[in-house]
Parts: C-alpha cells; sequence; structure tokens
C-alpha cells in the first residue's frame, strides 16, 4: 500500500516536472483564449437580442404621430421612440439625441456594420433606428406618420450607433 503511494506520487511529480513551463502557460493562455471567445460570442448574441427587441417594439408603433417630446403611448419624438423601444427592451438610454450621443453605451460603428436595431443619428439633434441598406425607421418631424424612412442625398444619418449592454 505504502509502495503504491509513494509511486503514484513520484509519478505526479515527474509528470508536472516533464512539462515545460512555456507549454503550460500556452496551454493555460488557450483555454483562457477560449473562455473569452465564447463569452464574446455570448455577449454578440445577447446585443443581438436586444436590438431586435427594441426593432420589434418600434415597429409596433408605426403610424403613431410625431409629438415633440413624446415617449408613447399615443405618440413619440424621434429620440422618445428610441428611448421608449430600448427601454421596452431592458436597456435604457438618455432620453434625448444629445444625452444619447454621450452615453457610456452607444459605440460608433460604421455604416457597413449598421445592422438592424442600430441608431442612426442624422447630425446630433435627430436620431432613428436602422433598419437596412438606405431606410430608417422612426418619427421624422411635427406632422408625420412614425414610419419608414428612405435615405437620399439630402436627408440621410451621418453616424451610426450599437448599443451595448
Amino acid at each position: 500500500m505504502m509502495r503504491a503511494a509513494l509511486a503514484a506520487f513520484f509519478l505526479s511529480i515527474a509528470i508536472a516536472v516533464s512539462i515545460p513551463p512555456a507549454a503550460a502557460q500556452a496551454a493555460a493562455s488557450h483555454a483562457s483564449t477560449a473562455r473569452s471567445a465564447a463569452a464574446a460570442a455570448n455577449l454578440a448574441k445577447k446585443e443581438t437580442r436586444l436590438r431586435l427587441a427594441a426593432w420589434r417594439y418600434a415597429l409596433r408603433q408605426r403610424g403613431k404621430p410625431y409629438i415633440w417630446g413624446g415617449t408613447g403611448p399615443y405618440g413619440y419624438d424621434c429620440s422618445g421612440l428610441v428611448y421608449s423601444a430600448y427601454k421596452a427592451a431592458g436597456v435604457v438610454l438618455p432620453r434625448t439625441t444629445y444625452g444619447m450621443l454621450g452615453s457610456w453605451r452607444l459605440v460608433q460603428i460604421p455604416k457597413s456594420r449598421a445592422q438592424r436595431g442600430d441608431l442612426a443619428f442624422f447630425g446630433s439633434g435627430h436620431v432613428e433606428i436602422y433598419d437596412r441598406g438606405n431606410w430608417t425607421f422612426g418619427a421624422a418631424t411635427t406632422g408625420t406618420l412614425i414610419g419608414f424612412h428612405l435615405m437620399n442625398v439630402f436627408w440621410h444619418p451621418t453616424m451610426y450607433f450599437m448599443v451595448k449592454l
């Protein structure tokens, strides 16, 4: 019994000594990288669900009137719709476009990376929700209804942002 215990003890030491420290570090680093990649993928999935939940909420408001300062449920202004859509999805953004632009939750992205549910800012005074291609969705101005808007040379977003958790 004692002989088996000693043999096991010396075998474990031999194995520990035979693994070079650099190889052990590389294995630990690889495991850490794999965990980080899995965590990043999980976060990306959550952010996609967030964007699409906000998108679906905004779509349900289609046809309601633009109301200056409105945050629903009977009408919205541009930032009020974005604020309410993301709040319904579980993230509270600042209420105004200026506040949103200063929020730590917004990460600027190029248009080529913008996805449905990201934010499209027209300067610092107007925001809509990006759809795809040359389309946004939002509350444009007094006298209009919430809906889709086609970008053109005179009216197009100048900045795009994703909302991070």
